[in-house]
């Protein structure tokens, strides 16, 4: 004998099956593949196989679905970074691990940089200020540090949302730095003796390795701190 479900029934698979969870991980799809411009409600329902009406039961706007999926990149990186004994080592991993998603993820760079008090925003800061806390950094003195160092991890995700903005993602990351490391050397040398100086180290640099020794330097002057 066959069971037909019934109408509650059917209406609670449903929503068992249509989570919010579900909707982020396809939106991150999405947005890893085409970009911010190819995230839809539209394409997101078809990549779901539901309706529009459906996606919105669970997220109210496109803006609403951008924070939820940097949210979620952002806690996989606090979460991994939590397992560092030492604070410095978690501070160090957190940076890092933000680095990584968002090179990873170029269109959480560019939410990280629109939005200064979103989730993914909080979770940083909450996450640093622990750590300082446990460095045993003075109170008076622990949101002056905890947002300089939140600052200037969320300055490389400015960098990279103005990166995305003004490159083409097929762009060739050496050619371009050797242009400019040539455009640095035609430039007065009394005026800029520095830049004069650098351009050759400018085509070959690590970009994650500059980053994380200015974590380094960060925490360098924290430490001082009494």
């Amino acid at each position: 004998m066959m069971l037909v479900a019934t109408k509650a029934q059917r209406t609670e698979r449903r929503a068992d099956a249509l989570s919010k969870e579900r909707i982020v991980a396809a939106a991150i799809e999405i947005l890893d593949t085409g970009g911010e411009s190819a995230l839809t409600f539209r394409a997101l329902a078809s990549r779901l196989a539901t309706g529009s009406g459906a996606i919105y039961w669970h997220v109210a706007s496109k803006n609403e679905l951008l924070a939820a999926a940097t949210d979620d990149v952002i806690t996989r990186v606090t979460a991994k970074a939590a397992s560092s004994a030492e604070p410095r080592e978690t501070i160090r991993a957190i940076a890092a691990g933000v680095f990584d998603a968002i090179d990873t993820h170029p269109w959480a760079g560019a939410q990280l940089s629109r939005e200064p008090w979103q989730p993914a925003v909080l979770q940083i800061l909450e996450n640093a200020g622990e750590q300082l806390q446990a460095l045993g950094v003075p109170e008076p003195a622990q949101f002056n540090c905890a947002s300089a160092l939140v600052n200037y991890i969320l300055g490389l995700a400015g960098q990279y949302a103005a990166a995305a903005r003004l490159l083409a993602p097929q762009t060739d990351r050496s050619a371009f730095l050797t242009t400019a490391a040539a455009q640095w050397t035609q430039l007065d040398p009394v005026q800029y003796p520095f830049l004069h100086q650098m351009a050759a180290q400018l085509p070959e640099h690590d970009d994650r390795e500059q980053y994380l020794a200015g974590i380094n330097l960060i925490l360098a002057g924290i430490t001082t701190i009494r």
